[in-house]
Parts: structure tokens; C-alpha cells; sequence
């Protein structure tokens, strides 16, 4: 079992930046991947960003070039540094866990961009 808490999210004007932080309860190395994903109100779930045991990352085209994924095995935490927010960056992120056998996912941290 793995925990997820994410923090960091709130409130910017367009253009703005954020960094959110997801601590995990267990040591990350054991994960396969470890990811970011964001649910606007009425939409479905998307993948943000993600990044692998390795450290290759991925990410949404949506996002790319602004969006920037990282971990910190010594700390068991994942980031997701995002600069040049726009409003429809608004959203709920999710930090997400794969292991081999199931998956995790945090409570969400709300991140509201206005323009």
C-alpha cells in the first residue's frame, strides 16, 4: 500500500507559475512509473506528465515546453514544476503511482489559473 499526498496547488494569474509536490509513504524506486494527472469540472481524467524508475518522462502536447516533471528518490516525492499557466491549466491534480500489480492515486490538489 502507498499513500500520496499532494501539495502546492492554489491560485495564480495567467502566466503564473506553480510547483506541485506529491510525497509518497514508500520508497519510489519500487514503482514502475510515477505520474501526474488533472480532471477539469465535467471533463474526464487526462494524463499530465509522467515519469518512469529510469527518469524518462512524457508529456501531455498540451503541456510540453511548459511543464516540467521530476522525482527525488532520497526523498520519495515527485514534482511537477509548472510555468506559463493558462487558464485552462485549471484543474484538479492527481499524483499517480504504478506498481506491478495495482495503482495509486493521491486526494488531488486543487490549481486554479485566472486569466
Amino acid at each position: 500500500q502507498v499513500q500520496l499526498v499532494e501539495s502546492g496547488g492554489g491560485l495564480v494569474q495567467a502566466g503564473g507559475s506553480l510547483r506541485l509536490s506529491c510525497a509518497a509513504s514508500k520508497n519510489i524506486f519500487s514503482l514502475n512509473f510515477m505520474g501526474w494527472y488533472r480532471q477539469a469540472p465535467g471533463k474526464q481524467r487526462d494524463l499530465v506528465a509522467i515519469i518512469t524508475r529510469g527518469g524518462s518522462t512524457n508529456y501531455a502536447d498540451s503541456v510540453k515546453g511548459r511543464f516540467t516533471i521530476s522525482r527525488d528518490n532520497t526523498k520519495n516525492a515527485v514534482y511537477l514544476q509548472m510555468n506559463s499557466l493558462k487558464p485552462e491549466d485549471t484543474a484538479v491534480y492527481y499524483c499517480y503511482a504504478d506498481a506491478t500489480m495495482t495503482d495509486y492515486w493521491g486526494q488531488g490538489t486543487q490549481v486554479t489559473v485566472s486569466s
